[in-house]
């Protein structure tokens, strides 16, 4: 099945990630939407971000409380989008820190404090949760089935 976002939900996390990069700290923020729609809100929690060299962002535990509260009786969550400070792919600490965790879940990784989103997700790493681990969906064809821009 495929995930479709809106392109206004990419252009606010864009700039939300790219303030945060501003002071060399990374962002994160998760994606809603109705299923079998388009995602239209970016929802940004409460989070502590620890600056560049040693940039890393966790959600707080009032950001925790946001979350749960945040969404109405007809969407979910669809994907965690974060920036990281250099190039975009799944580290360490996403994995041990997924945010989600539910089966077709989608992880996209923004480069360059999300400067990298000025090109679009086909410069993002994107990972889908499926039995249990998280796989990457390169751009093209294959990620296309997963994950669309409208």
């Amino acid at each position: 099945m495929t995930n479709y976002i809106a392109t206004d939900v990419l252009d606010a996390a864009r700039d939300f990630f790219e303030r945060r990069g501003t002071e060399g700290c990374e962002g994160t923020a998760l994606i809603a939407g109705v299923p079998g729609k388009p995602a239209t809100r970016l929802i940004i929690p409460d989070q502590i971000a620890v600056p560049a060299p040693y940039a890393s962002v966790t959600i707080s535990l009032e950001g925790e409380l946001q979350l749960a509260a945040a969404l109405s009786d007809s969407e979910r969550y669809i994907a965690r989008i974060h920036s990281h400070p250099g190039p975009a792919f799944h580290s360490e600490t996403d994995d041990e820190n997924p945010v989600l965790t539910h089966e077709g879940a989608l992880s996209i990784v923004a480069p360059w404090f999300g400067l990298g989103l000025r090109r679009g997700l086909r410069v993002c790493a994107v990972y889908e949760h499926r039995g249990g681990t998280w796989t990457s969906r390169p751009a093209g064809p294959e990620r296309d089935k997963v994950l669309a821009v409208v």
